[in-house]
C-alpha cells in the first residue's frame, strides 16, 4: 500500500485514522484483561486520536483512486476495533456493577443493626430511622 504525500489532506486522514487505530487496539487489550488502570491511562490517547480523525476526514474527498482501495481497508480495520472496543467497554462496565453491588451489599450485611437504626436527622442529631433506608442499591 502506497500513502499519499504526508502534506496532503488524503495523508493526514490515513496518519490519524492510523493513531485511532492504535489506541482502539490498546484499548481493547488493556479491556480484555480489565485493567482499569491501563484503561484509565489510555483515554486521553484515544480522545485525541478521535479528535484528529474527525479533523481530518475532510482529507478523504480528496484522495486518489488508488488511494480509496487503502481507505476502505483502513475503515474496516478502524469499524471492527470499534465494535470490539465497544462489546469490551460494555462488559467492564458489568463487571464494575456486578462489584459495586456485592461491595454494597457486603458493607451493608457488616453494619451493626444499631447503626442501621439510627440516621442523621435535619438538626444534625441521631434519630431513629422508622421509615427504613431513604435509598437503594439494585442489581439492575
Amino acid at each position: 500500500m502506497t500513502l499519499p504525500d504526508r502534506r496532503s489532506p488524503s495523508a493526514q486522514w490515513f496518519a490519524a485514522a492510523a493513531a485511532l487505530l492504535q489506541a482502539l487496539e490498546a484499548e481493547n487489550r488493556a479491556l480484555l484483561t480489565l485493567d482499569l488502570n491501563q484503561i484509565t491511562e489510555l483515554l486521553g490517547a484515544k480522545q485525541l486520536a478521535v479528535a484528529a480523525a474527525v479533523s481530518a476526514r475532510a482529507g478523504l474527498g480528496a484522495l486518489m483512486a488508488q488511494d480509496q482501495a487503502a481507505a476502505r481497508a483502513l475503515t474496516a480495520q478502524l469499524a471492527s476495533a470499534a465494535t470490539e472496543n465497544r462489546r469490551l467497554l460494555e462488559r467492564a462496565m458489568a463487571v464494575q456493577r456486578r462489584v459495586i453491588a456485592t461491595v454494597a451489599k457486603a458493607a451493608k450485611a457488616a453494619a451493626p443493626a444499631a447503626a442501621r437504626a439510627r440516621r442523621y436527622g435535619a438538626r444534625g442529631s441521631l434519630v431513629a430511622n422508622s421509615a427504613g433506608p431513604i435509598a437503594h442499591l439494585s442489581n439492575a
